[in-house]
């Protein structure tokens, strides 16, 4: 990793590594260092975000966690699919509370994203709390029943999945015209 930094300081990919490196080893100064100059490189790499408020639960420190933690979410307020993006990645550091309040935050400003409501059933599926899961993947469906991945996990829910009676009509007028 250091020999990355030597061919191309300004990769934050890299800081982020290193930062998760440092961190596993205890190194917190040395962490902290990657994750903030990773996020002077790039201030919306999701991914050093996570890692960053991972680290500072890992230190104890749950208020600054918390702190920085809004103040992401803060700078989404208009986007929620970069929240849900946000959501994701604190999901991949094992920071359930901080996933589900991205996308609870996204789904305030968008009720209607289909891929929003997709993305929180599959991580409450991935997280084994089926009810959660059928609730938004159903929702997610009837949002946009061109999904297969969710008709697929419903499926395995037990979830019976139909195409909606408008689609199928789409789909015949689109046979029929030849399109």
């Amino acid at each position: 990793l250091l020999s990355k930094l030597d061919e191309r300081f300004e990769n934050p990919n890299v800081h982020c590594e290193l930062g998760r490196y440092y961190q596993s080893e205890g190194k917190w100064e040395k962490a902290e260092y990657h994750f903030k100059t990773a996020l002077g490189f790039d201030p919306a790499h999701r991914k050093t975000q996570a890692a960053y408020v991972h680290m500072l639960v890992a230190k104890g420190e749950n208020a600054k966690a918390d702190q920085t933690m809004q103040r992401y979410q803060r700078q989404l307020v208009d986007e929620p699919m970069k929240l849900v993006e946000l959501a994701m990645v604190l999901a991949d550091e094992k920071l359930d509370a901080y996933a589900i309040s991205c996308f609870d935050k996204a789904l305030q400003i968008a009720p209607s994203s289909f891929e929003a409501n997709k993305q929180m059933g599959m991580f409450y599926l991935n997280r084994d709390e089926n009810t959660k899961a059928k609730e938004y993947l159903t929702k997610s469906f009837e949002l946009n029943p061109n999904q297969a991945e969710v008709a697929g996990a419903l499926g395995r829910l037990g979830v019976v999945v139909e195409v909606p009676v408008r689609y199928q009509a789409q789909e015949q007028a689109q046979l029929d015209s030849g399109t």
